[in-house]
């Protein structure tokens, strides 16, 4: 064996655990012979190339001197028999305490390559798509704003990892690691609890699924408990975001789930977004969001970021549609503000000054914007102290 080769089965051995192995070949049809508890397995494979059964010993006893060598070598040997590289083993092996997603982006391509920006905004869209399928699971109560629960942060730094790209258009590869199975008492009859990072592959495909329905044939019963059939604005938005291109047939997601576990109800046919399916994403997204986001008093303090002129009322008084760039709940929002008169002339004194206007209302989403209606209120007391007048100062 080359040193190069056996390099490759050392950063292996640094890489995976005797656990992670002997589940693996657990599934992979092999048969546990003999075991030393905390010493050594002995597995037995009787479908060997040379017709005879096939033996390797997994040292499982990480304290001993020799346990690197001993364990580099059990791998060593898994390889020649499959005929895999160290690359290949520690990709089965991994396989077997890890859920898969692929994210599959359908569209014409020449050399097999797409766009850098296009790469980034999928990229993005998929942490997003993550974060709000971990969110959901940790607390289905969860307002998908501000601080997420330790598990959505744990999931994100630990257990999630992206993949190598496989053929096919252009496929990103989410692997989500399940950790070593757990050791407890040799009952069938008792299944210890599902690992968090399943949960959330359970909740996304079970998001995904729905929200691809949703988009073909409403159904008002999932508002009645969103988070029971993995739905949150987060996740909808997320796949607009990753939908975006124009010359994008359709976005295909799949699931492989990990041999070391049952497979779940979902995610077991892909779930194909095409054109029709993205069109209805913004409905279901606006309808998700009304029900996350009722109607409430808010006041907001941002920059006006624009003024559209609506025509004169009755009264003659100059009106305006303005968007005022603001905080809430610590989200950054543009909102959509009808305003008319004075009010109207403070506005455009801030966007001028680029200084902060300061209004309150009903905040709601609606027709894919947010919105302040109701009884508009703007506390000009800021803008009066700087101009040193109590009527707007709109002179450039």
């Amino acid at each position: 064996m080359s040193r190069m080769t056996l390099d490759g089965y050392r950063e292996v051995a640094a890489t995976l655990t005797p656990p992670a192995v002997s589940q693996f070949l657990a599934a992979h049809d092999w048969e546990l012979e003999q075991r030393q508890p905390h010493i050594r397995e002995v597995w037995r494979y009787a479908s060997g190339r040379s017709g005879d059964a096939a033996r390797v010993m997994i040292p499982l006893a990480t304290d001993f001197a020799d346990f690197g060598a001993r364990f580099t070598d059990a791998l060593e040997s898994l390889g020649h028999i499959h005929d895999w590289d160290a690359a290949e083993l520690l990709e089965k092996v991994v396989a077997t305490r890890a859920d898969l997603f692929f994210v599959r982006l359908d569209q014409a391509m020449i050399d097999g390559t797409i766009p850098f920006h296009q790469a980034d905004k999928t990229l993005q869209a998929i942490y997003k798509l993550m974060k709000a399928a971990a969110t959901t699971t940790a607390d289905p109560r969860h307002s998908h704003r501000g601080r997420r629960p330790a598990a959505v942060s744990g999931f994100l730094e630990d257990d999630v990892r992206l993949g190598h790209t496989k053929h096919g258009s252009f496929v990103f590869t989410v692997v989500t690691r399940l950790g070593d199975p757990v050791d407890g008492p040799e009952d069938e009859a008792q299944h210890p609890p599902l690992a968090f990072p399943r949960r959330v592959m359970e909740t996304l495909a079970r998001g995904l699924e729905t929200t691809k329905r949703l988009t073909r044939a409403w159904d008002g019963s999932a508002l009645e408990s969103p988070s029971s059939h993995g739905l949150s604005a987060g996740l909808v938005e997320s796949l607009e975001e990753m939908s975006q291109p124009d010359h994008l047939r359709s976005v295909d997601l799949s699931f492989e789930w990990a041999a070391g576990e049952p497979k779940p109800d979902v995610g077991l046919a892909t779930i194909v977004l095409d054109r029709d399916v993205i069109l209805g994403l913004p409905s279901v997204r606006e309808r998700l969001v009304r029900q996350e986001e009722p109607l409430r008093r808010e006041t907001l303090i941002g920059l006006v970021k624009s003024l559209t002129r609506e025509d004169a009322a009755a009264s003659d008084e100059e009106a305006a549609l303005v968007i005022v760039a603001a905080e809430v709940n610590g989200k950054p929002l543009r909102v959509h503000v009808p305003l008319a008169g004075d009010d109207h002339g403070w506005a455009i004194m801030a966007y001028q000054r680029q200084l902060p206007f300061t209004v309150t209302g009903d905040l709601s989403y609606e027709r894919r914007a947010w919105r302040l209606t109701g009884d508009i209120t703007v506390d000009s007391s800021f803008l009066q102290h700087l101009s040193g007048t109590p009527v707007p100062d709109t002179e450039a």
